[in-house]
C-alpha cells in the first residue's frame, strides 16, 4: 500500500469497496423504503381530504319529494365550483331513473372510475379527468328516502363520488425523492470518506510493521521495535523470534566453517612441511596437490561461509572504512615496490551485506590490482540506484580478452612468478553472485586491468 496511490489488490482497497458497496446498497434500499413511506402517506393524507370532501358532500345532500338531490351550498368545497380546478364530484343515480349531478369543475366531462377497491363503506379507485388529469376518486353508496309515497316507503340509491387530481401528490413525493437522493448522495460520500480514513487510520500499524522491517533489512536495528495492537503483536513476536533463529543459524553455520577450516589446513600444513623436508619428484607432486587442495578448500569455505550470512537480515557495510583498512594494510603488503594506493568512496555509501565478504571481495581486488601495478593502483566506489559499483584499476600489464575469462571464471594462473592461489577473482564473482552482483573485466584507463565490481546498496 503506498502513501498516496491506493492499489486495487491492497486490503485497504478490499476492506474500502466492501464498505462502500454496502453502504450504498443499505442507502438504495432505505432509499426507496422512504419514498414508498412517503408516497402511501402522502395518498393516505390525500384520501383523508377527499374523505373530508365526501362527508362535507354528503351532509349539503337533501332529498326532495321524488327523492332527488339537492345541494346545499353551505357544506360544499367552493373548489367543486371553478372550472379543472382538480377537484371534482359527481353525484350518479344506480338504476335507469333519471337525475343525478356533477360539479360545475367538471364542465361537461364525467368521471368514469377503473381499478376500485372496496375499503369499507368507501371504494377507492382511479379516473382520467379534464386535460387528461391523473385523479384520484373514492365513491360511496347513499339511499334518500321518497316522501312523495311514505306509506311504501321507498328509497332511491345514488353513487356519490369525489375526485381530486393527484399532480399534488406527485409533486410532493418528486420533491421529496430529490431531497432524499442528494442526502443520501452526501451521506454516502460522507460514510466512505469515513470509512476510508478508518480504514487507514487501521491499517497504521501494518505500514509501522512495514518501516520496522525495512530498518532491520537497512541494518538499522537489529529487531522489530515499538509498540503494537494486540491484533499485530503476536505476529512481531513471531518475526523477532525468526530473526534471533536465523542468526543462530548462520551463527553456528559459521563456527563450524571455521573449525572446519582449520581442521583442513592443519593436516595441508603438515603435509607441506613433510614434503619440504623430503625432497624429491614425490614430494613435488604432493606439494602440487597440496597446493591445489589448499586453492579448492580457501574457495568452497569462502563460499559457504558467504552463502550463510547473505541472506541474513540487517546487514549493512560502510564502505568507506574498508577501503581506508585494505589500503593501508596493502600499502605496508607492497611497500619494497613503493605501490601508490589511491581511493575515493562516499562516507554515506553502504554494502548491503557483512563486512567480511566486502573484505573478502574488495581485498582480493585490490591485492591482485597491487600485485600486477606497476605504480599505481585506483579504487573507486560510487552509488548507482540500488546498486553501488566498485571500480578497481592498475597500470600494470593488463590482460587480453581472452584470457579475462580464464583468470575470473576458473581461477587460473597464468603468470606463476607471481605470488598467490589464483583463485582470488573467482572467488569475488561467485561471492558476488550470491549477492545478485556481478564481476566485469575490462581494460584501465591506467593501461591496465580494470575490474568492475556491482553489488547491492542501501540507504
Amino acid at each position: 500500500m503506498g502513501r498516496t496511490i491506493l492499489r486495487l489488490d491492497s486490503l485497504a482497497a478490499r476492506l474500502i469497496a466492501a464498505a462502500a458497496i454496502w453502504t450504498m446498497l443499505g442507502l438504495a434500499v432505505g432509499g426507496v423504503v422512504l419514498s414508498n413511506a412517503f408516497r402511501n402517506a402522502s395518498e393516505k393524507s390525500f384520501d383523508a381530504r377527499l374523505g373530508s370532501d365526501m362527508d362535507g358532500l354528503i351532509a349539503a345532500a337533501e332529498p326532495d319529494t321524488q327523492g332527488g338531490v339537492i345541494l346545499q351550498d353551505r357544506f360544499v368545497n367552493h373548489q367543486f365550483d371553478r372550472v379543472y380546478s382538480g377537484l371534482y364530484y359527481q353525484i350518479k343515480p344506480l338504476g335507469p331513473e333519471p337525475g343525478g349531478q356533477i360539479s360545475r369543475s367538471l364542465f361537461d366531462q364525467v368521471l368514469n372510475v377503473t381499478d376500485e377497491v372496496q375499503r369499507g363503506a368507501l371504494r377507492y379507485g382511479f379516473a382520467v379527468g379534464p386535460e387528461n388529469q391523473h385523479l384520484r376518486v373514492i365513491s360511496r353508496r347513499v339511499e334518500f328516502p321518497i316522501s312523495a309515497t311514505p306509506e311504501r316507503s321507498d328509497t332511491r340509491a345514488y353513487t356519490f363520488m369525489v375526485a381530486g387530481d393527484l399532480s399534488a401528490v406527485d409533486a410532493e413525493s418528486d420533491a421529496f425523492n430529490g431531497t432524499l437522493i442528494w442526502s443520501f448522495l452526501l451521506l454516502g460520500a460522507g460514510l466512505v470518506i469515513a470509512v476510508f480514513l478508518q480504514v487507514r487510520v487501521g491499517l497504521l500499524p501494518l505500514r509501522k510493521l512495514q518501516e520496522s522491517l525495512a530498518r532491520i533489512r537497512n541494518g538499522s536495528t537489529p529487531n522489530l521495535e515499538g509498540n503494537f495492537p494486540a491484533e499485530i503483536a503476536p505476529l512481531a513476536s513471531e518475526l523477532n523470534s525468526l530473526i534471533e533463529h536465523s542468526n543462530e543459524v548462520v551463527g553456528r553455520a559459521r563456527t563450524h566453517v571455521s573449525n572446519l577450516a582449520h581442521f583442513l589446513k592443519t593436516p595441508l600444513s603438515v603435509l607441506t612441511s613433510e614434503a619440504e623436508a623430503e625432497p624429491g619428484p614425490l614430494a613435488d607432486q604432493v606439494r602440487r596437490q597440496v597446493d591445489t587442495m589448499r586453492r579448492q578448500v580457501d574457495h568452497y569455505l569462502a563460499r559457504a561461509r558467504a552463502a550463510g550470512s547473505v541472506n541474513v537480515l540487517g546487514n549493512r557495510t560502510a564502505v568507506a572504512p574498508v577501503l581506508s583498512d585494505l589500503a593501508r594494510v596493502l600499502t605496508r603488503i607492497h611497500a619494497e615496490r613503493d605501490i601508490a594506493i589511491d581511493w575515493d568512496c562516499p562516507a554515506d555509501l553502504h554494502f548491503r551485506g557483512e563486512r567480511q565478504d566486502l573484505e573478502e571481495m574488495t581485498g582480493n581486488l585490490m591485492d591482485n590490482a597491487c600485485k600486477w601495478a606497476g605504480t599505481r593502483v585506483m579504487v573507486r566506489a560510487l552509488r548507482e540506484g540500488a546498486w553501488l559499483t566498485l571500480t578497481v584499476e592498475d597500470d600494470g600489464p593488463g590482460l587480453a580478452p581472452e584470457d579475462r575469462t580464464k583468470v575470473g571464471t576458473r581461477g587460473e594462473r597464468l603468470d606463476e612468478s607471481v605470488p598467490g592461489t589464483g583463485l582470488g577473482l573467482a572467488i569475488v564473482r561467485d561471492i558476488s553472485k550470491l549477492y545478485a552482483g556481478s564481476l566485469a573485466l575490462d581494460t584501465s584507463p591506467l593501461g591496465g586491468l580494470e575490474a568492475r565490481l556491482t553489488l547491492p546498496a542501501i540507504q
